[in-house]
């Protein structure tokens, strides 16, 4: 059989309308996409949402979202079956790598795709994420705050203690949308020890980001989060080096059930992974 080169493949920048189709094409992946992800992401970079399209019909997806001059991330990468190995794919990438310039760039790859993405794309391996699923049984916790009630400077400064990058804008959306709680813990200084995020997906919900100072204030923000869905089926996404997440997420009898390698083009950046109890999300980092 003769390989089909897809050069007739044409690569544009996704509009607002386009969206849905990202997180549909998610769901029928099985990554199980919050169900306010869209907007959130999207308010980020505009700019960096790319559709391949072959006789008007989109055949691939691809978010690589610049939040500075020197960070990148990338998700969304999804390439219609009936479109794999004739390019599509390929054409797809350079053109979201260009968007990202010289800046560093990270994602969260299928785990079984790491030496595919290291050969093919020169991304370097950094560890593992692993994804949770359990049911809540959390418990009130009197110390946490409303994070939507914090100044918004504030929670991104500490926000930024645990990224590569500022993402204010994101933060501002992420916490606050329909069927979401963000709490956080503040110290007798006024000063934040750590937050975190739950939110309505497609299955269930998902917790992202746990940043915490310190293993009780994330245990603290985890029981917070999910007493708020008591009974219902909920996700954890945690770094691997970060043992006191995954102890938690053991003794809450959670199955490991996915996991994604986390990769950057140019280095590793140096973050505080022992405060890096839950991802955010793997499509935006």
């Amino acid at each position: 059989m003769t390989r089909r080169d897809r050069t007739d493949v044409q690569i544009r920048n996704a509009t607002k309308d386009d969206v849905p189709v990202f997180i549909e094409w998610a769901r029928r992946e099985g990554w199980n996409p919050g169900i306010h992800d869209g907007e959130c992401h999207y308010a980020v970079d505009p700019d960096g949402w790319f559709v391949a399209e072959q006789a008007g019909e989109i055949t691939g997806t691809l978010v690589v979202t610049n939040y500075d001059s020197s960070f990148s991330f990338g998700g969304f990468y999804i390439i219609r079956e009936s479109a794999r190995g004739h390019g599509a794919g390929w054409k797809l990438w350079n053109h979201g790598m260009c968007h990202a310039g010289e800046r560093n760039f990270g994602g969260d790859g299928v785990f079984e795709m790491q030496n595919k993405y290291a050969e093919n794309a020169g991304l370097i391996y950094a560890y593992r994420n692993i994804r949770w699923q359990g049911i809540a049984e959390g418990r009130a916790q009197p110390d946490l705050v409303p994070a939507t009630g914090l100044p918004l400077d504030a929670l991104s400064a500490y926000d930024r203690q645990h990224f590569p990058a500022a993402r204010s804008r994101f933060v501002e959306k992420w916490i606050s949308r329909d069927k979401t709680l963000a709490l956080a813990f503040i110290y007798p200084d006024e000063s934040i020890g750590g937050y975190g995020v739950i939110r309505r997906c497609f299955e269930g919900y998902k917790i992202g980001p746990v940043f915490a100072d310190t293993p009780d204030i994330a245990e603290s923000l985890v029981d917070g989060l999910t007493e708020s869905i008591a009974g219902d089926v909920f996700f954890f996404d945690t770094p691997e080096p970060n043992t006191a997440a995954v102890a938690m997420a053991r003794e809450r009898h959670m199955e490991e059930v996915f996991g994604t390698a986390r990769m950057y083009s140019r280095h590793v950046p140096a973050l505080p992974l022992q405060e890096i109890f839950g991802v955010t999300s793997f499509e935006l980092g």
